[in-house]
């Protein structure tokens, strides 16, 4: 008898290890977003569909249907890790980055239509620099939108500053020894700081959130020692919650549309419905 219970803990120790190392973040995606989407509130006709390349959820509002990147998915490695990279993708949602971007190409294309190409605002409105901003600010809007979401959903916001971080970086970075996304992990922490302390206090326990923080420790120290620095942190931290506050509740007041949707959709009704 001894024998045969040896027999089946050494099968049981050969089988562990195997089925430990199924663990598929893709294959967590529907798992958790629906828990996201649960716990938020928000359309429950929403589902998730994993793509290769970049995800297009410029419709999302018609076909209830929130595309996730394969390629995100290879950054996150639980399924917290997995909560940031969907609650990023809602958060670009909720806040009508796909309607702000074809409000953007309507501006450039009445700038290019009304100028000169050598006019220094045509340059300005087609320069690189001015999209990467512009990808940049609407990255930052949708990390704080997400880790909103996380928190209501029971999951560690501290994830969305490690998934950001180890995702690929710029070469000045590197040089300057900053953690990959440095700004969009800094304002991720910045936020979870002034509204959710105790979220920081709590931790994560990876090596990469204990690198980043060896980078964001000082920044926050010297802030705290600067009466006026603080305060305009304290100021634009409280403005950047009630922003999210607001968005999130339009959202899902009008059953999975956002204001900028609402807003583009008008303009396009307006614009097709001349009858010239």
């Amino acid at each position: 008898m001894q024998k045969i219970i040896l027999t089946i803990f050494a099968a049981a120790l050969m089988i562990m290890p195997a089925s430990a190392a199924k663990w598929v973040a893709a294959d967590r995606v529907e798992t958790v977003g629906k828990t996201i989407i649960t716990k938020n509130n928000l359309p429950a006709k929403t589902t998730f569909k994993v793509v290769n390349g970049a995800a297009d959820n410029s419709n999302t509002s018609l076909t209830n249907i929130v595309q996730i990147s394969s390629t995100d998915l290879t950054y996150a490695g639980t399924d917290t890790e997995v909560a940031a990279v969907i609650s990023h993708e809602i958060g670009q949602i909720i806040n009508g980055k796909a309607s702000k971007d074809r409000f953007r190409t309507i501006a450039k294309n009445a700038i290019n239509n009304s100028l000169s190409s050598d006019n220094v605002i045509t340059t300005a409105a087609n320069s690189d620099f001015v999209a990467n901003k512009a990808s940049l600010k609407d990255s930052k809007e949708a990390d704080i939108t997400g880790v909103d979401l996380m928190i209501q959903a029971g999951y560690n916001p501290l994830a969305m500053v490690v998934v950001v971080t180890k995702m690929p970086g710029s070469t000045m970075e590197i040089l300057q020894g900053k953690p990959a996304n440095s700004e969009r992990a800094m304002n991720i922490y910045d936020y979870l700081t002034y509204n959710y302390p105790s979220k920081v206090k709590a931790g994560y326990g990876c090596q990469e959130y204990k690198a980043f923080l060896t980078y964001a420790d000082p920044i926050v120290k010297e802030r705290n020692s600067n009466k006026k620095k603080l305060e305009k942190f304290n100021k634009e931290q409280a403005k950047n919650k009630a922003l999210r506050a607001k968005n999130i509740a339009q959202y899902k007041a009008t059953g999975g549309l956002s204001g900028w949707d609402a807003s583009y959709t008008v303009l396009k009704q307006l614009s097709e419905s001349s009858e010239k």
